[in-house]
Protein backbone atom coordinates (compact mmCIF):
# COMPACT_ATOMS: atom_id res chain seq x y z
CA UNK A 1 0.00 0.00 0.00
CA UNK A 2 3.00 2.54 1.23
CA UNK A 3 4.10 2.05 -2.45
CA UNK A 4 1.17 2.54 -4.32
CA UNK A 5 0.41 5.92 -2.11
CA UNK A 6 3.76 6.67 -2.87
CA UNK A 7 3.34 6.11 -6.57
CA UNK A 8 0.31 7.93 -7.05
CA UNK A 9 1.17 11.11 -4.88
CA UNK A 10 4.29 11.10 -7.38
CA UNK A 11 2.05 11.48 -10.71
CA UNK A 12 -0.31 13.61 -8.93
CA UNK A 13 3.16 16.24 -7.91
CA UNK A 14 3.88 15.77 -11.18
CA UNK A 15 0.90 16.54 -13.43
CA UNK A 16 0.56 19.93 -10.66
CA UNK A 17 4.08 21.01 -12.02
CA UNK A 18 2.75 20.03 -15.49
CA UNK A 19 -0.27 22.22 -15.10
CA UNK A 20 1.46 25.35 -13.46
CA UNK A 21 4.27 25.35 -15.76
CA UNK A 22 2.06 25.04 -18.93
CA UNK A 23 -0.41 27.97 -17.35
CA UNK A 24 2.90 30.60 -16.68
CA UNK A 25 4.11 30.35 -20.16
CA UNK A 26 0.12 30.89 -21.35
CA UNK A 27 -0.16 33.38 -19.36
CA UNK A 28 3.15 34.80 -20.21
CA UNK A 29 3.46 34.99 -24.51
CA UNK A 30 -0.34 35.45 -24.69
CA UNK A 31 0.11 39.42 -24.36
CA UNK A 32 -0.62 39.59 -20.00
CA UNK A 33 0.23 42.76 -19.41
CA UNK A 34 0.74 42.47 -15.36
CA UNK A 35 2.01 46.26 -15.87
CA UNK A 36 -0.73 47.47 -17.41
CA UNK A 37 -3.07 45.72 -15.18
CA UNK A 38 -1.40 47.17 -11.83
CA UNK A 39 -1.04 50.92 -13.11
CA UNK A 40 -4.63 50.82 -14.69
CA UNK A 41 -5.54 51.59 -18.67
CA UNK A 42 -4.66 55.64 -18.48
CA UNK A 43 -0.91 54.53 -17.12
CA UNK A 44 1.73 55.87 -19.47
CA UNK A 45 4.01 54.29 -21.45
CA UNK A 46 7.26 55.25 -19.86
CA UNK A 47 5.24 54.24 -16.26
CA UNK A 48 4.69 50.51 -17.64
CA UNK A 49 8.00 50.42 -18.31
CA UNK A 50 9.20 51.41 -15.18
CA UNK A 51 6.79 49.06 -13.69
CA UNK A 52 7.53 46.44 -16.20
CA UNK A 53 11.39 46.78 -14.76
CA UNK A 54 10.62 46.78 -11.57
CA UNK A 55 8.32 43.69 -11.76
CA UNK A 56 11.16 41.35 -14.15
CA UNK A 57 8.89 41.31 -16.66
CA UNK A 58 11.73 42.52 -19.12
CA UNK A 59 14.02 39.31 -18.23
CA UNK A 60 13.19 36.14 -20.22
CA UNK A 61 9.94 34.37 -19.61
CA UNK A 62 12.25 30.85 -19.06
CA UNK A 63 14.39 32.94 -16.53
CA UNK A 64 10.95 34.35 -14.85
CA UNK A 65 9.47 30.87 -14.56
CA UNK A 66 12.54 29.64 -13.06
CA UNK A 67 12.67 32.00 -10.34
CA UNK A 68 8.59 31.87 -9.66
CA UNK A 69 9.19 28.18 -8.85
CA UNK A 70 12.27 27.90 -7.19
CA UNK A 71 10.73 30.76 -4.60
CA UNK A 72 7.01 28.48 -4.86
CA UNK A 73 9.25 25.65 -3.68
CA UNK A 74 10.38 27.54 -0.42
CA UNK A 75 6.93 28.66 0.03
CA UNK A 76 7.16 32.49 -1.50
CA UNK A 77 4.73 32.85 -4.08
CA UNK A 78 5.34 36.75 -4.73
CA UNK A 79 3.57 39.74 -4.07
CA UNK A 80 0.39 40.64 -5.90
CA UNK A 81 1.23 43.31 -8.61
CA UNK A 82 -2.09 44.50 -8.37
CA UNK A 83 -2.82 44.88 -4.98
CA UNK A 84 0.54 45.15 -3.56
CA UNK A 85 0.09 42.39 -0.65
CA UNK A 86 1.61 38.40 -0.32
CA UNK A 87 -0.11 35.96 -2.23
CA UNK A 88 -0.40 33.73 0.28
CA UNK A 89 -1.89 35.65 3.04
CA UNK A 90 -4.69 36.44 0.49
CA UNK A 91 -5.29 33.02 -1.18
CA UNK A 92 -5.24 31.74 2.73
CA UNK A 93 -7.62 34.03 4.01
CA UNK A 94 -10.26 32.92 0.98
CA UNK A 95 -8.97 29.64 0.03
CA UNK A 96 -11.59 27.95 3.82
CA UNK A 97 -14.98 29.10 1.36
CA UNK A 98 -14.33 27.78 -1.67
CA UNK A 99 -12.65 24.62 0.29
CA UNK A 100 -16.15 24.56 2.59
CA UNK A 101 -18.26 24.61 -0.95
CA UNK A 102 -16.51 21.86 -2.56
CA UNK A 103 -15.87 19.55 0.38
CA UNK A 104 -19.52 19.77 1.51
CA UNK A 105 -21.09 19.53 -1.69
CA UNK A 106 -18.93 16.30 -2.35
CA UNK A 107 -19.89 15.01 0.96
CA UNK A 108 -24.01 15.42 0.14
CA UNK A 109 -23.30 14.60 -3.44
CA UNK A 110 -21.66 11.32 -2.03
CA UNK A 111 -24.23 10.44 0.21
CA UNK A 112 -27.67 11.26 -1.77
CA UNK A 113 -26.04 9.83 -4.91
CA UNK A 114 -25.26 6.88 -3.35
CA UNK A 115 -28.71 6.18 -1.24
CA UNK A 116 -30.58 7.61 -5.06
CA UNK A 117 -28.47 4.91 -7.06
CA UNK A 118 -28.67 2.36 -5.05
CA UNK A 119 -32.83 2.87 -4.62
CA UNK A 120 -32.93 3.36 -8.68
CA UNK A 121 -31.12 -0.18 -8.95
CA UNK A 122 -33.11 -2.32 -6.50
CA UNK A 123 -36.63 -0.93 -7.39
CA UNK A 124 -37.18 -1.32 -10.90
CA UNK A 125 -40.29 -0.43 -12.57
CA UNK A 126 -42.21 3.32 -11.72
CA UNK A 127 -39.92 4.22 -9.07
CA UNK A 128 -36.90 3.73 -11.08
CA UNK A 129 -38.44 5.39 -14.11
CA UNK A 130 -39.24 8.67 -11.60
CA UNK A 131 -35.65 8.44 -9.89
CA UNK A 132 -34.34 8.30 -13.68
CA UNK A 133 -36.40 11.47 -14.60
CA UNK A 134 -35.16 13.53 -11.70
CA UNK A 135 -31.78 12.26 -12.34
CA UNK A 136 -31.81 14.24 -15.86
CA UNK A 137 -33.64 16.87 -14.03
CA UNK A 138 -30.40 16.85 -11.90
CA UNK A 139 -27.59 16.98 -14.87
CA UNK A 140 -29.71 19.43 -17.21
CA UNK A 141 -30.35 22.42 -14.40
CA UNK A 142 -27.31 24.99 -14.69
CA UNK A 143 -26.09 25.12 -10.78
CA UNK A 144 -26.26 29.53 -10.95
CA UNK A 145 -29.86 28.99 -11.99
CA UNK A 146 -30.38 26.49 -8.69
CA UNK A 147 -28.71 28.69 -7.37
CA UNK A 148 -30.72 32.11 -7.89
CA UNK A 149 -33.96 30.16 -7.22
CA UNK A 150 -32.83 28.81 -3.56
CA UNK A 151 -31.70 32.40 -2.65
CA UNK A 152 -34.99 34.09 -4.06
CA UNK A 153 -37.30 31.30 -1.91
CA UNK A 154 -35.44 30.01 0.88
CA UNK A 155 -33.42 33.59 2.42
CA UNK A 156 -35.29 36.31 0.59
CA UNK A 157 -38.73 35.03 1.06
CA UNK A 158 -39.04 33.01 3.70
CA UNK A 159 -35.64 33.86 5.61
CA UNK A 160 -34.84 30.57 6.36
CA UNK A 161 -31.02 30.88 5.52
CA UNK A 162 -28.56 34.29 4.67
CA UNK A 163 -29.19 35.47 1.60
CA UNK A 164 -25.06 36.47 1.13
CA UNK A 165 -22.30 36.43 3.08
CA UNK A 166 -19.71 33.94 4.61
CA UNK A 167 -19.18 33.14 8.21
CA UNK A 168 -15.92 31.18 9.46
CA UNK A 169 -16.65 28.40 11.26
CA UNK A 170 -14.24 29.10 14.30
CA UNK A 171 -16.58 32.13 14.86
CA UNK A 172 -19.91 29.97 14.60
CA UNK A 173 -20.68 27.12 14.04
CA UNK A 174 -24.18 27.00 13.47
CA UNK A 175 -24.37 30.39 11.67
CA UNK A 176 -21.30 28.81 8.95
CA UNK A 177 -23.35 25.68 8.60
CA UNK A 178 -26.23 28.26 7.38
CA UNK A 179 -24.20 30.57 5.20
CA UNK A 180 -22.80 27.22 3.07
CA UNK A 181 -25.95 25.49 3.00
CA UNK A 182 -27.84 26.68 0.26
CA UNK A 183 -24.32 27.48 -1.76
CA UNK A 184 -23.57 24.26 -1.16
CA UNK A 185 -27.05 22.39 -2.41
CA UNK A 186 -26.25 24.61 -5.51
CA UNK A 187 -23.01 23.11 -6.09
CA UNK A 188 -24.44 19.34 -5.27
CA UNK A 189 -27.13 19.19 -7.47
CA UNK A 190 -25.19 17.72 -10.55
CA UNK A 191 -23.14 15.80 -8.66
CA UNK A 192 -26.15 13.76 -7.42
CA UNK A 193 -27.34 13.20 -10.23
CA UNK A 194 -23.61 12.21 -11.76
CA UNK A 195 -23.20 10.02 -9.04
CA UNK A 196 -26.50 8.34 -8.78
CA UNK A 197 -26.10 7.65 -12.73
CA UNK A 198 -22.85 5.99 -12.62
CA UNK A 199 -23.83 4.06 -8.76
CA UNK A 200 -27.40 2.71 -10.48
CA UNK A 201 -25.48 1.26 -13.72
CA UNK A 202 -22.63 -0.38 -11.39
CA UNK A 203 -25.06 -1.83 -9.38
CA UNK A 204 -27.25 -3.64 -11.98
CA UNK A 205 -24.41 -4.62 -13.49
CA UNK A 206 -22.80 -6.35 -10.31
CA UNK A 207 -26.60 -7.69 -9.65
CA UNK A 208 -26.26 -9.62 -12.76
CA UNK A 209 -23.16 -11.40 -12.12
CA UNK A 210 -23.17 -15.20 -11.23
CA UNK A 211 -21.58 -14.95 -7.46
CA UNK A 212 -24.37 -12.71 -6.69
CA UNK A 213 -26.88 -15.46 -7.20
CA UNK A 214 -24.40 -18.16 -5.45
CA UNK A 215 -24.79 -16.32 -2.23
CA UNK A 216 -28.44 -15.41 -3.06
CA UNK A 217 -28.66 -19.45 -3.10
CA UNK A 218 -26.78 -19.54 -0.15
CA UNK A 219 -29.47 -18.11 1.74
CA UNK A 220 -27.70 -14.40 3.01
CA UNK A 221 -30.33 -11.68 3.56
CA UNK A 222 -31.01 -9.84 0.48
CA UNK A 223 -29.18 -6.60 2.64
CA UNK A 224 -26.24 -8.84 3.58
CA UNK A 225 -25.71 -9.30 -0.56
CA UNK A 226 -26.08 -5.43 -1.69
CA UNK A 227 -24.16 -3.88 1.18
CA UNK A 228 -21.33 -5.95 2.04
CA UNK A 229 -20.70 -7.38 -1.75
CA UNK A 230 -22.82 -5.44 -4.47
CA UNK A 231 -22.19 -2.36 -2.77
CA UNK A 232 -18.37 -3.36 -2.47
CA UNK A 233 -17.69 -4.13 -6.24
CA UNK A 234 -20.03 -1.39 -7.68
CA UNK A 235 -18.60 1.59 -5.94
CA UNK A 236 -14.84 1.91 -7.71
CA UNK A 237 -16.69 3.64 -10.67
CA UNK A 238 -18.53 6.12 -8.51
CA UNK A 239 -15.27 6.93 -6.58
CA UNK A 240 -13.94 8.12 -10.09
CA UNK A 241 -17.08 10.59 -10.42
CA UNK A 242 -16.77 11.55 -7.23
CA UNK A 243 -13.17 12.79 -8.17
CA UNK A 244 -14.36 14.20 -11.04
CA UNK A 245 -16.94 15.81 -9.37
CA UNK A 246 -14.81 17.79 -6.76
CA UNK A 247 -13.11 19.34 -9.78
CA UNK A 248 -16.44 20.26 -10.68
CA UNK A 249 -17.02 21.66 -7.60
CA UNK A 250 -13.97 23.49 -7.40
CA UNK A 251 -14.39 25.51 -10.58
CA UNK A 252 -18.21 26.06 -10.28
CA UNK A 253 -17.98 27.28 -6.89
CA UNK A 254 -16.58 30.35 -8.59
CA UNK A 255 -20.32 31.29 -9.69
CA UNK A 256 -22.22 29.93 -7.10
CA UNK A 257 -19.55 32.56 -4.55
CA UNK A 258 -20.64 35.74 -7.18
CA UNK A 259 -24.51 34.37 -6.59
CA UNK A 260 -24.39 34.19 -2.59
CA UNK A 261 -21.71 37.01 -2.36
CA UNK A 262 -18.99 34.94 -0.74
CA UNK A 263 -15.40 36.34 -0.86
CA UNK A 264 -13.78 33.15 -1.45
CA UNK A 265 -10.98 31.89 -4.11
CA UNK A 266 -13.20 32.46 -7.15
CA UNK A 267 -14.05 35.91 -6.57
CA UNK A 268 -9.62 35.80 -6.12
CA UNK A 269 -9.46 34.52 -8.99
CA UNK A 270 -11.50 36.72 -11.38
CA UNK A 271 -10.06 40.14 -9.95
CA UNK A 272 -6.39 38.77 -10.73
CA UNK A 273 -7.46 37.91 -14.24
CA UNK A 274 -8.81 40.97 -14.55
CA UNK A 275 -5.66 42.80 -13.58
CA UNK A 276 -3.39 40.62 -15.11
CA UNK A 277 -1.99 39.92 -11.76
CA UNK A 278 0.08 37.02 -12.90
CA UNK A 279 1.79 36.06 -9.24
CA UNK A 280 -2.02 35.39 -7.82
CA UNK A 281 -3.29 33.77 -10.71
CA UNK A 282 -0.56 31.41 -10.43
CA UNK A 283 -0.88 31.43 -6.91
CA UNK A 284 -4.34 30.50 -6.92
CA UNK A 285 -3.60 27.76 -9.44
CA UNK A 286 -1.23 26.24 -7.55
CA UNK A 287 -3.57 25.70 -4.33
CA UNK A 288 -6.24 24.82 -6.29
CA UNK A 289 -3.91 21.79 -8.46
CA UNK A 290 -2.87 20.57 -4.87
CA UNK A 291 -5.94 20.34 -3.41
CA UNK A 292 -7.61 18.28 -6.12
CA UNK A 293 -3.92 16.34 -5.89
CA UNK A 294 -4.91 15.30 -2.43
CA UNK A 295 -8.30 14.92 -2.58
CA UNK A 296 -7.75 12.38 -5.30
CA UNK A 297 -4.78 10.25 -3.54
CA UNK A 298 -7.51 9.99 -0.74
CA UNK A 299 -9.99 8.46 -3.08
CA UNK A 300 -7.55 6.36 -4.68
CA UNK A 301 -6.55 5.32 -0.86
CA UNK A 302 -9.82 4.43 -0.73
CA UNK A 303 -10.02 2.78 -4.09
CA UNK A 304 -6.99 0.39 -3.41
CA UNK A 305 -8.83 -0.63 -0.11
CA UNK A 306 -12.14 -1.50 -1.65
CA UNK A 307 -10.33 -3.30 -4.54
CA UNK A 308 -6.35 -4.44 -3.57
CA UNK A 309 -5.93 -5.33 -7.37
CA UNK A 310 -5.25 -1.90 -8.58
CA UNK A 311 -2.45 -2.21 -6.00
CA UNK A 312 0.04 -4.18 -8.32
CA UNK A 313 -1.54 -1.84 -11.60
Amino acid sequence: MISYIARRLTVGLLLALSVVTGMFFFLMLTGSDPARGALGLYATADQVATKRIQLGLNRPVVEQYLDWLSNALRGDLGISSAQNVNVIDLIVTRLPVTVSLALGAVLVAATLGVVVGLLAALKPGIFDRGLQIAIMLGFSLPNFWVAIILALLFAVNLGWFPATGYVHITDSPSRWLLSITLPVISLSIGSIAAIAQQLRNSVITTMSQDYVRTLRSRGLPARTIVLSHVLRNASPPALTMLSLQFIAAMSGAAIIERVFGLQGIGAVAINASGNSDVQVIMGVLLFTVLIVVIVNLAIDILYAAINPKVRIS
